[in-house]
Parts: C-alpha cells; structure tokens; sequence
C-alpha cells in the first residue's frame, strides 16, 4: 500500500544518485530496508556483555554427542 507522502526531494534525488535507483518508490524501499537492518544490528549489540555464558562449556563436545 503506498500513501503519499511529504518527502525531501533533494534527499530523494541524492538517495536515488547514490544507490542508483530508477524510481523514488525502489529509493525509499531500500532506504526503509537498510534502515531495519541496522535498527535490529543495534538490538543484537546491545546485548554484547549482558548474556552471562560458561567459560567451561565446550561446544565441539556438544556437536559430537549429535
């Protein structure tokens, strides 16, 4: 569903120039795209230090145990 919306032409001109995109739909798209990507690569790093884990667990163990 596309709505109308008020949006920066310069930055769509820009947007378009630099990801060589054909039309203002495939620009933002790709622009929305990349930034839920880098939304949820933050989430995961933000968890960096914060999940406690077993110095003593052996994964190469646990692979031969399957």
């Amino acid at each position: 569903m596309l709505r109308e919306l008020a949006l920066d032409d310069q930055l769509i001109r820009e947007a378009k120039t630099v990801g060589r995109h054909r039309t203002d739909v495939d620009a933002v798209t790709a622009a929305l795209r990349e930034y839920i990507i880098r939304r949820r690569q933050q989430a995961i790093i933000a968890l960096f230090g914060a999940i406690d884990y077993d110095p003593d667990y052996d994964y190469k163990a646990q692979r031969l145990r399957q």
